[in-house]
This record gives structure tokens, sequence and C-alpha cells, in this order.
């Protein structure tokens, strides 16, 4: 038990003031995330919009954070962390209580691709800010606190989102965008350049010159592709593997939410400590590899292993695993190549990565659940993840 203590301890400290506080301003910001998870229900339920059109609205969202991460991996370089995060927090919190007030179906369309390019400059911003805040024997652990504060705030806004949701839609709206304000405060009152000397003013960059892009880095650009296909596997997480728990393993949406929160469970009370151990070990590329095939296993068991509930928490704790072995550490691959100067445009490459795969992974899975089946889906999974696991283990050679 002592050891124990001691791993937990060891995986919580050392880590700078400034990361801390930036993880209490995104702890703040994913606490009030109700919008997004709630939209297809609020156009259904209350534009009495037919599933087409709610479709059309989700697409407008992730082509805005299309360009979202992109944007802000550009101005991250050229403007400062710190000022993007700001600006994105602010404007994304306006965004959210103006599309809350829309009655045009077009101006529905217009307000949520401006929203999700506003509100993702932040991501790409937000990963330099915690590189620039870390050390580098603690980045894994900084980005997994910042992972911690991520989950813990789906939990909060998710459970308070449904509950808000049941009596007015509206207030959803309200919560998001004040909450988004409110991180902002944050950010300000402890982060500014004239609160926290860690934070460099926004002088620092205007003469900067990118010396080394993302762009034209072979390794990092596989690194990238590979992120996409991971990404489309981790994102049938939640979208077509709740609809196989209700139609296939004939689960009420009760358990579903109840298997759904393991996941978060179970990072929150282990992967501190797992990324603790195994990042003094250094072999990034290797945890990598095996987190990706343990997401593709968790698919293939249901097509070779009975049960129904029992099963579904089975596959879950294999998802979670996978994820706590491989999403700290590709944070920690993709800060290892950049400088000071080429950070955003690192991050924002990644981020964009991630909205890609956020687009097409769920459109894909419920396409070719729909026409050959879940059973192809879950091979297909699988198939998936050698191939990205093979694509990220190649990384050692080049790196070498």
């Amino acid at each position: 038990m002592k050891r124990v203590v001691e791993v937990y301890k060891g995986a919580f400290t050392g880590l700078s003031p400034a990361t801390w506080w930036l993880s209490l301003v995104m702890l703040i910001n994913r606490s009030g995330t109700m919008v997004i998870p709630f939209m297809t229900l609020y156009l259904v339920q209350t534009k009495n919009y037919p599933i087409g059109k709610t479709g059309m609205v989700m697409a407008c969202f992730g082509l805005g954070a299309i360009c979202g991460g992109m944007l802000g991996g550009k101005l991250t370089d050229k403007l400062g962390f710190y000022t993007i995060q700001l600006f994105s927090l602010i404007s994304g919190g306006v965004m959210f209580i103006v599309l809350g007030q829309l009655e045009s179906f077009a101006a529905i369309l217009i307000c949520s691709f401006i929203l999700a390019l506003l509100n993702d400059t932040f991501r790409p911003a937000n990963a330099t800010a915690v590189a620039h805040y870390s050390k580098e024997e603690n980045i894994t652990r900084s980005f997994s606190l910042n992972r911690l504060s991520i989950n813990l705030g789906w939990a909060v806004g998710g459970a308070l989102g449904g509950f808000i949701a049941s009596h007015n839609y509206h207030l959803l709206f309200w919560i998001d965008g004040c909450t988004n304000i409110g991180a902002a405060l944050l950010l300000r009152a402890v982060l500014s350049p004239s609160k926290n000397n860690l934070t460099p003013p926004n002088k620092d960059f205007r003469t900067k010159t990118i010396t080394h892009s993302a762009y034209k880095d072979g390794p990092y650009l596989l690194f990238i592709a590979m992120t996409v296909l991971f990404g489309m596997m981790f994102f049938q997480i939640f979208s077509t593997l709740p609809v196989y728990f209700t139609q296939v393993l004939h689960m009420t949406p009760f358990y579903v939410g109840l298997v759904m929160a393991i996941n978060g469970m179970l990072i929150a009370l282990f992967e501190m400590a797992i990324v603790y151990r195994l990042g003094q070990n250094k072999n990034t590329i290797q945890y990598i590899g095996i987190g990706v095939i343990l997401i593709g296993i968790s698919y293939i068991v249901f097509n070779i292993l009975p049960g129904e509930l029992s099963l579904a928490i089975f596959s879950t704790v294999i998802i979670t695993f996978g994820e706590m072995l491989s999403m700290p550490f590709m944070n920690t691959y993709w800060v290892s190549r950049t400088n000071k100067d080429n950070r955003g445009q690192y991050a924002g490459l990644y981020t964009v990565a991630w909205s890609i795969a956020q687009v097409v992974g769920p459109y894909s899975g419920s396409q070719l659940a729909e026409k050959a089946g879940f059973t192809a889906l879950w091979w297909t999974m699988g198939g998936i993840s050698v191939v990205a696991a093979l694509g990220f283990l190649s990384l050692s050679k080049a790196n070498k």
C-alpha cells in the first residue's frame, strides 16, 4: 500500500503551478460542455428538424473545427498561446449564446461553423501552453492532468446537461457560453503575462519566424495520418458503439450510460499513475502502438466472445487502457518534434487530425454498420488498428 501511495504522490507532484491553473481553466470550460452533446436532440425536439438537417448542422461543426485547428495553430505561433486562448474562450462563449437565439436554419448552419472555428482555435493554443509550462521530464504527466480535467468536465457537463435539457434546452446555450467566459476570466486573472512571469508577452511573438515547418516534416505527417486512423477508431465509442449496445446487446440507456462512465472513472483513477511509471522508460512509440492494438482488440471481442453487459464492460476496460497507453504519449511525441517557435503549427495539425477523425469516423462507421452489419464494422476497426499500430511503430526507425 505504501508503494502505491508513493506512486500516486509522485504522479501529481513536480508539476508547475501554471500547469495546475491551466487544468483548472480547462475543467471550468469543459464542465459547461452541454450544447454539442445535445445539439441533435435540440434540433429534433425543439426545432422539429428531420435527422438529415441535423446531420448538416453537425457537419458544419466538424468543418469549423478543422478550420479552427489550422487557424489556431498559425495564430498561436504569431500572437502567442495566451492571447489565442483568451480570444477563443470569450468569442466562443458569446457565439454559444447567440446560437441559442437563432431560428433560421441557414443562420444556425452559419453560426455553427463560426462557433466551431472560434472555439477550436483554443485547442492548439492550449496544447502549446501545456507544453510551454511543463518541464521536459514531466510533459506527459502535464498533458495527462489536462486530459483528467477534460474527462471530469465532460462527466459534469454531460450529467448536468441531461438534467437541464429535460427542462429547458435554451439554458444549455447560456451555461455553455458563460462557462467559456468564466474560464477566460480565470485565465486572465492567473496566467496573463502581467500576472504570471512564465507567460511570454505578446511582443515576443511579433518578430518570430518559423525555421522548421510541420508541413515539411515527413515523419510527423505520417504520425498525423496514423492519428486520423486512430481517431476514426476512437470516435466509434461515442457513435456506433452505444447503438450496438442497445440494438445488439439489448442494453437499456441506463446501462449504456453506466458502461460509458467506466471509461472516465478508470482514467481519473489510473492514468496519472500509469503515465508516471511508464514515462520513466521513454518508450513513447511502443506504448502508442500497444495502446492502438488494445483498442482494436476491444472491438474484435464483440465478434468472438459471448455476453451482453459483461462483454460491454470487458470491452470498455480494454478500450480505456488502450486510450491511457496511447493518447498521453501521442502528445509527448508531437511536442518532442517542436521548438518554441513552431509549436503552434504542430499543435494545429494535431488538432486538425482529430477534427477530421471526428467527422469521418462516425459517418463511415455508421454507414458500414448499416450496409454490412456490426460484425464487418468491428473486423474493420481491428484491421485499422493493425495498420495504425504499424505506422506508429515505424516512426521509431524514422526518428533514429
